[in-house]
């Protein structure tokens, strides 16, 4: 029997790296100033996800029944840990225009639906047979 999760950080850093590089590449094409730059954005993301697969791991390995519940509050963690990274700029003079918060969101989002994916295969591993 497969071994799923054996070593989550691996896909993480992989798949950071490549959402990074296609970010990163359209960013320079389309010329869009940010109020963040693309570098925090991602070791924010980066650091948070890896957080998340870490818990997450955690839980499983002491009880495989907790490990839905652990990523649904390390989400909600997750959540309130952007709220703080994007709130200096919300109370700032010069305010962070739309494109500004979706350079922030849409890789929020790549992430939640990367970590929630790797979640799902946790729990619900392929019987071989």
């Amino acid at each position: 029997m497969k071994k799923s999760f054996q070593n989550p950080y691996i896909p993480i850093l992989i798949f950071s790296l490549v959402v990074f590089l296609i970010h990163w590449g359209l960013d320079s094409a389309l010329s869009i100033i940010t109020y963040y730059s693309i570098s925090s954005i991602y070791l924010f993301h980066v650091i948070s996800a890896l957080a998340v697969a870490g818990i997450i791991h955690l839980v499983y390995v002491n009880s495989k029944d907790y490990a839905g519940y652990a990523f649904m509050g390390t989400s909600l963690l997750k959540m309130l840990a952007a709220i703080l990274f994007l709130l200096p700029g919300f109370l700032s003079e010069e305010k962070p225009s739309f494109a500004n918060i979706l350079n922030f969101f849409v890789p929020y989002f790549l992430f939640l639906i990367f970590e929630a994916i790797q979640v799902i295969k946790l729990i619900n591993p392929k019987e071989e047979n």
